[in-house]
């Protein structure tokens, strides 16, 4: 059974920072693409951050400079590191896997967290 299990939400002041992260079973980690996708109440789920089984990085233009997404096979976990966050980042964050090449969206992927949420007061 497939568990990929988000902590770190939370709520912060406009300009703050987070560190999301996802832990997820071995097999899971070591054979999959990661990343992050994230839904605001009312807009339809949206790619934020992907990382391949390399390391390779690609980002949301939305949030490119101020997120960083990193992974950990020692621990099997996935990161996400926000800076400089915006109300406009607001959202239930979901961490993703997938058995393809890359995450980009909702088709490459396999597995889905729970989500955690982020809440950026202004």
């Amino acid at each position: 059974q497939v568990q990929l299990v988000e902590s770190g939400g939370g709520l912060v002041q406009a300009g703050g920072s987070l560190r999301l992260s996802c832990a997820a079973a071995e097999r899971t980690f070591s054979t999959s693409a990661m990343g992050w996708f994230r839904q605001a109440p009312g807009k339809e789920r949206e790619f934020v951050a992907g990382i391949d089984r390399r390391g390779g990085r690609s980002y949301a233009v939305s949030v490119k400079g101020r997120f960083t997404i990193s992974r950990d096979a020692a621990k099997n976990t996935l990161y996400l590191q926000m800076n400089s966050l915006k109300p406009e980042d607001t959202a239930l964050y979901y961490c993703a896997a997938g058995t393809g090449f890359f995450v980009l969206t909702g088709t490459d992927v396999n597995y889905w967290g729970q989500g955690t949420q982020v809440t950026v007061s202004s």
